[in-house]
């Protein structure tokens, strides 16, 4: 049996219009907890692994809101850290069509962004624990959580804990030269990078020839040296990286490579109509680990890893909720949809 898995970053409350509704347009909003560790948690308590999340949120119901949220799904809130004032918020407008879906953050001054080394006792954490999970949202939070990262990576790695990242680069949270100072020093501790075909020329100036994915154009074997450039600069053991082929808002080619240092793995690819797309690089992350902490050979590691990915985009609000046999049917071929009787 896999041992427990930590994620350490911000769960915030997701407001939506419904449906298709503009911003401009909605007279109600519906309300979801998620982000980017938390999703991760969430899908690997689905998958029946011990999966702790670990946040700082307020002690009002809002905040105890977004605790539940989590324990809905089985995940460990136990070394949540409770103060502060606020829970961040998110706004999510629906793309359709060719018209791109949008988010606007309300999180400035949100507990986990206020939050001290003092909050988390990384001993207590790591008791027991085998992989450790951040992505590059949480240290582009504020320089002092960038700092609690550090301090998580460093004990991690004390305790001989496989670290993952997902580099994750949001460019309303701080600059390319910022993010690139900050995850230098971050991805000295990490073992398995997750990035997307934008992150690695975002944050390291890494980029993939004869691609651009404005116009949704892949090329597959730039991306295999983009793998080997971070693998070899940061010394990773494995580096995966998603490939999304942006037809539409509503329709994307999706598909993603593992590198392990010596070889490229390159999952099938799937045609995705898209339901919600939020999520979605977290829930490949959740796949990712479940297939590594498993012991999945490479190939089969990278396409549990997408259809885990495929699937979420399927579903409704940032969890992806599916089993490991639902990804395992599609991962082995059955991409029909039909009805299960």
């Amino acid at each position: 049996m896999a041992g427990k898995i930590v994620t350490f970053g911000e769960i915030m409350l997701r407001l939506a219009p419904e449906g298709y509704y503009r911003f401009v347009q909605a007279e109600k909003y519906g309300a979801t907890y998620g982000g980017g560790e938390a999703n991760v948690a969430v899908s690997l308590a689905n998958y029946g692994l011990d999966a702790a999340f670990v946040t700082k949120l307020p002690k009002h119901e809002i905040g105890q809101a977004g605790v539940n949220s989590l324990r809905r799904f089985g995940v460990d809130t136990s070394f949540i850290a409770r103060g502060g004032d606020r829970v961040g918020i998110y706004y999510l407008e629906k793309g359709a069509s060719q018209r791109p879906s949008k988010v606007i953050y309300d999180r400035a001054g949100s507990s986990i962004a206020t939050a001290t080394s003092e909050d988390f006792d990384w001993n207590k954490i790591f008791e027991g624990v085998e992989w450790f999970h951040f992505t590059g949202i949480t240290p582009a939070l504020g320089d002092n959580v960038a700092e609690i990262c550090i301090e998580a990576c460093k004990a991690a790695k004390e305790r001989n804990i496989t670290v993952s990242c997902d580099l994750n680069y949001r460019n309303k949270l701080w600059s390319k030269e910022k993010a690139g100072q900050v995850m230098t020093e971050l991805c000295q501790y990490v073992d398995v990078c997750i990035a997307n075909e934008e992150d690695a020329s975002d944050v390291f100036g890494i980029k993939a020839s004869d691609t651009d994915v404005t116009t949704g154009k892949v090329n597959k074997e730039g991306y295999i040296e983009v793998a080997k450039k971070l693998a070899d600069t940061f010394h990773f053991s494995k580096v995966a990286i998603t490939l999304r082929e942006s037809l539409s808002a509503n329709d994307n080619n999706w598909s993603a490579m593992l590198y392990t240092g010596n070889e490229a793995f390159f999952s099938k690819t799937y045609k995705m109509h898209i339901v919600d797309r939020v999520g979605g690089g977290d829930s490949f992350g959740g796949g990712l680990i479940y297939a590594c902490v498993n012991n999945y050979d490479p190939q089969s590691t990278i396409e549990f890893a997408v259809a885990a990915s495929c699937l979420k985009h399927s579903i409704e609000g940032d969890f992806n909720m599916v089993s490991v046999d639902e990804v395992k049917k599609l991962a082995g071929g059955d991409a029909s949809g039909r009805v299960q009787r």
